[in-house]
């Protein structure tokens, strides 16, 4: 599945719309005063703003969330996120959560963006063992693919470095697909 999620992300930026990338390098969907609405694929371990759906052996998990920014200079976006889940397992309790995102993200050349943000959730079933909940700090890379003046689709590899020791001490290294509307 990684082999397959890699090759439409090589096969995403090896064939873009010459056309499309040059109306982006002009700066106008990333220039001052923009606003960016995103939604991307999520990731069922982490607090989340993203969309996703999970099912195997009667259990069910999902998330539903969205990010929004504001671009405070040219290719620099200030973002919020905010995001809901839940998991249904096949015997026992129902459990949600309620997840959130602050950050950053800029486009270099108005056209490859990088993000900085933090990452947490709180709810009933997202603390561990010893009651904590999740915080991320997260870093991230991708290619913007802008198919029209606003709307453009944005694969991207992230890491997220674990804040809470209790919680968990591992990072998490994902593969997402972003997919923005810019106005």
């Amino acid at each position: 599945m990684k082999k397959l999620m890699l090759m439409a992300a090589l096969a995403v930026f090896g064939f873009t719309n010459v056309n499309a990338q040059d109306d982006a390098t002009s700066g106008g969907q990333t220039s001052e005063g923009k606003w960016l609405i995103e939604a991307n694929t999520g990731n069922a371990m982490l607090g989340t703003t993203g969309l996703y759906f999970s099912s195997s052996d009667g259990s069910s998990e999902y998330n539903i969330g969205l990010d929004g920014g504001y671009f405070i200079i040219d290719d620099l976006a200030i973002k919020a996120g905010l995001g809901y889940g839940g998991f249904s397992p096949d015997e026992g309790d129902s459990t949600s959560s309620f997840s959130y995102r602050l950050g950053a993200k800029y486009y270099f050349k108005s056209m490859i963006p990088v993000t900085i943000d933090l990452t947490g959730a709180s709810g009933d079933g997202v603390e561990n063992y010893a009651g904590e909940t999740p915080l991320w700090l997260g870093f991230g890379a991708g290619y913007a693919w802008f198919i029209s003046d606003n709307v453009s689709i944005e694969p991207g590899l992230r890491y997220n470095l674990s804040l809470n020791e209790d919680y968990t001490d591992e990072g998490v290294f994902q593969f997402n697909v972003g997919f923005a509307l810019h106005f």
